[in-house]
Parts: structure tokens; sequence; C-alpha cells
């Protein structure tokens, strides 16, 4: 982390911002010329290495992004769906070798053959026009896929009317806020990103904080495959995270919103920049809303392509134009944040909470759900389940009922799934019955609910492959900010790659030694989070994993 540059990125902030800049720069070519760095550099009064070392961080402003036209999905429920080859194959008669590129995830998980082209999604379907290249706009990129709930449904239940929205802000701002935050603290919402950290010990800790401006940064950069929950949310219900971050603003005493969404999910970026025109139109964002003399303004970020921007101290270097590193803590961001100021970071589906909490009461949610996992949770089912989708469910509700009751089952055999993302649990079919959808359940099975997304194992995909996919995606991801996580990565998945094609056999103290280095000494939750899954597949798929180690 530069201070300085934060510094000097501060000056221009949202309005002309550097990276937003940087990464227009890059579409005409896919890259960024050498003239554009000089030209950014000169303009934000920063070194050209440091321009240069942010635009060839992100998978769609490096340098190897040059001449791509086609990008293919090379996330987890993909590949173990067994798409993309097929996939590959039909657009290798459309474009050249060259032209076609990798992306991760497109949230297209419950239909898989998943792709990006001139700016959408699509997923689904092998068989394409004739005309592909040319008139791609016959093509639809829609998709679908179930949506359900049972219990409170807070997420998934018909979005209310703009006037709506009005009157419940109108409720909101006639209140102090202190009062809000009360309410909001005593709901017991905790994070839906993955640490499961409460928001009201956050916006608290904001407003508490001196500034003479502070920020409510929304982190939208969903990145773990086979997770599309915020993709729901941010496609089908906006108007619920975008008034939410209106209340957390208020609670926060923060004037400036900022939702950070990921190059992958074009169409929620689009969605968004018309929903915030919605509430500009009938007056519930700008200046003095409602009278109130609470003044608060939106900011959509397009990200460029970087997992790693879902820890939050590397998604706030990311918008100042930095290089997404993670940065030590502390300080922590709710008083040295975004350009220096006080910044809460949330995800999609916990600010898509507050307008309910405002409207019904923290302790109405608090009813909700279990008494330390209150409220409810979207759980994304990938294309191995009967009825793949979005289902919102009470904290506490048995995975059991999720996977079959919900899902339907599945259509095909399955030796596990993996939940919450590349960082989350890897939990054997066997053990569903054990678990229930709340933190507490999962942290003490050794587990991790994260982002509740689940992926399917099929039982004829290697458990070994599998572990080195893991690695990869790591090596791929990290910030390189710590050896262990840049190095270690990278090391792991040698091992099993070697395993696999030669005759070796990776030594079990070796092995183990990497994973703690791993866990204990990463600066995030990437390098540190990764070994969970891993020695979950050690302890449940043993006899699979035993012809790969030494006795």
């Amino acid at each position: 982390m530069s201070k300085n540059i934060t510094s000097l990125s501060e000056r221009k902030g949202l309005v002309d911002n550097l990276f937003e800049k940087m990464g227009n720069l890059t579409e005409p070519e896919g890259i960024l010329s050498d003239k554009d760095t000089q030209s950014l550099a000169e303009e934000y009064l920063v070194g050209d290495a440091s321009v240069y070392g942010a635009a060839s961080f992100y998978d769609f402003t490096r340098p190897e992004n040059k001449g791509k036209k086609v990008y293919v999905c090379n996330g987890t429920a993909c590949l173990c769906a067994g798409t993309q080859d097929k996939l590959k194959e039909e657009l290798g008669r459309h474009f050249k070798k060259e032209e076609i590129g990798e992306m991760c995830c497109l949230g297209r998980c419950h239909e898989n053959a998943a792709f990006y082209y001139n700016g959408h999604n699509y997923s689904g379907k092998l068989e394409f026009p004739g005309n592909f290249n040319s008139t791609p706009e016959k093509m639809s990129h829609e998709d679908q896929y179930n949506v359900a709930s049972t219990g409170a449904g807070i997420l998934t239940s018909p979005s209310p009317m703009l006037e709506d929205y009005r009157q419940d802000l109108q409720k909101v701002l006639a209140s102090s806020p202190e009062e809000v935050l009360i309410e909001i603290k005593a709901s017991g919402l905790r994070g839906r990103g993955g640490a499961g950290f409460p928001i009201g010990i956050k916006l608290e800790g904001c407003s508490k904080a001196k500034g003479d401006r502070k920020f409510i940064v929304c982190n939208a950069d969903e990145g773990d495959p086979g997770s599309y929950s915020d993709r729901y949310i941010l496609e089908k219900q906006p108007l619920k995270m975008l008034v939410g971050m209106i209340i957390a603003g208020y609670a926060a005493g923060a004037d400036r919103g900022v939702v950070y969404i990921r190059f992958e999910y074009p169409e929620s970026i689009e969605i968004n920049k018309k929903a915030v025109e919605q509430l500009r139109e009938v007056g519930l964002i700008g200046e003095n809303i409602l009278g109130s003399g609470f003044n608060f303004e939106f900011k959509i970020i397009e990200a460029r392509g970087a997992y790693i921007c879902g820890e939050e101290t590397a998604l706030l270097a990311s918008i100042e134009g930095q290089r997404p590193e993670v940065r030590v803590r502390p300080p922590y961001p709710v008083t040295y944040g975004l350009f220096g100021k006080p910044t809460s970071v949330n995800n999609v589906e916990t600010l898509a909470n507050l307008p309910y909490i405002l409207k019904h009461g923290g302790a109405a949610f608090a009813e909700i759900g279990t008494a330390t996992s209150t409220g409810t949770k979207l759980v994304s089912l990938d294309s191995a389940f009967n009825k793949p989708g979005i289902y919102e469910v009470d904290m506490g509700t048995s995975l059991s009922s999720v996977v079959n009751d919900l899902g339907g089952g599945f259509r095909r055999p399955v030796k596990a799934i993996h939940i919450g993302g590349p960082l989350g649990g890897l939990i054997p079919t066997s053990k569903i019955d054990d678990l229930t959808v709340d933190f507490e359940s999962f942290k003490n099975n050794n587990f991790l609910l994260g982002h509740a997304s689940i992926v399917s194992v099929p039982e004829e995909f290697s458990m070994i492959a599998y572990l080195e996919h893991l690695f990869a995606f790591t090596a791929h991801e990290s910030c390189g900010k710590c050896f262990p996580c840049r190095i270690g990565s990278v090391r792991g998945k040698e091992m099993l790659q070697k395993a696999q094609k030669e005759d070796y056999k990776i030594d079990n103290e070796l092995f183990s030694d990497l994973l703690n280095t791993l866990q204990t000494g990463s600066l995030c939750a990437l390098g540190g989070g990764m070994p969970l899954p891993v020695y979950n597949a050690m302890e449940y798929f043993k006899e699979e994993l035993a012809i790969y180690f030494k006795n």
C-alpha cells in the first residue's frame, strides 16, 4: 500500500477515477498502451511503474489479454460439469485459438457451458448460429434458474415499489443515526460474504471514526466459483441492496456509496446503473434527501477481473488505482479506508437485508434463524442438482433439506459438495445429514459456510485433480504480497501435478508443513483459507488420495 498514491488518487477521487480511466483505456485493444500509461502517470502524478503494475495485474487489463475476443469460464462448477472442452471446440469454429481466453466465474453455475462475448454472458447451449460473429444480437444471453424460499423469504420476496422505499426511507431518516444503528446491531446481522463479521460493529466503528468524508463500499466482486447469489440480488433485486447502502450510510455518517461490481457480471453492471437513476428520479439519492439534510451519492465501479479484490483492503486499493494487494491491518478500513477515509465495506447480500431490518425492526430479524446466526441465507445450487437455482432458507435449516427438498437431490452420482467457494468446506455427501445452514454448525464440523454456494464434485472426478485445481486457482489469484500464498500455492500445485504425471509420491510431512505455512503465515484468507478444503479432502477421501502419498 502506498499512502502517497492514496492521497494523489484522492485528488480526483470517484469523479475522475484513476482505476476507472485505466480500465476504459484498455477496452479498444485489451491492453494499456505505453502512451496511455505515461499519460495517466502524468495526469495523476504517479510513477509509470505504479500505473503499469496495477494495469498488468487484472485479467482484463494485462498484456496477455490483447487480441482476445471471447472468454470461456474456467470456474469450478463448469469444470466439474465437464462442459468446457466441448464449448471450446465449438467456439473454435468461429474464433482463432489465440482469440479465445478464459475468465472465472460467470455466475452461470446452474447450467454451465458458460462464456463471455461482446459484452454479455452466455451459457447452457453448445450449438450456436452460423452467423455467430456477425450478428451476436440474435443470440439470447438471458438465463433462467429456480428461485424459491422456505421460512421468512426476506431476499427472494418481490421487491417493493419505489414509493414503498420512499416511505420506508422517510421513516428511517426521521430517526437519528444512533437509533438506526441500534436496530441494525439488535438484528445480529453478520456478513454474508464469508467471514460472518457483524455489520453493526463495522458501521459503529465507521460512525465513531474521525473524517471529513466517509464511504460505504459494496463488495459486489463475488468471485467464488459456484456462487451466484449476489448476482441474483444485483440483477433481480438491486433496489434492496442500493437502499441498504443508503441506510448504512445514514447510520455510519457516510455520504458516498461505491458499488464495485465484477467485470464478469456485465448485465449486473448495467442493471445497477439504471437502478441508481431510478432512485435519483424519485429523490432518494442526492442532496438533502427527503428534506432530511442527509446527502448520499452512488458510484458504480466496473472491476477488471481479480478474485483477490473480494478481500476488502485489496478492493479499496483497486478503486484507488493501485495494484490490488492486501493491506496489513491495523489500521482497519473503518478508520483508514478508501482514499484514507473511514470506510465500511460489506457484501451485497448483507446490505440487502437492511431495508427489512429497518422496516420490521432488529428484534424481528433476530427472531429468524438461530441465536448467533440470525436471519436468512441465500444458497446457490449448481447444475448437478435436479433443481439448480437460488434458494433462501432461515439460518439453522438442515443442509439435507436444501439438497434434497429444495434442490431435488442430485441428478448424477456426487461424492462431495464444496460449499462457500474455494476457501469453503469440502463436505463428503455422507456428512450432509450432520449439518445445518449456519456459521456455528459448519465451524463445529471443521467446515466453512462462506457464501453458501454449492459445487458438486462428481463420483468420477479425481480428488487429487480437484485439489490441484484449488492450488492452481490460488496461485493465479494471489496478489503476491506475502510469500506463503504466492510461493506456497505454486509449490502445492507442482507437487500435485507431479504426483499425477510422474513416478512421484508426495511426502506427507512436507505437504503438511506447506499447508500449515499457508494457513498460519498468509496475510489474508486466500492463502490462509485454501488449506481448509484440502484438509477436508485428506480426512474424508484418504483412501482415494493414499496412492499419491508416501506411507
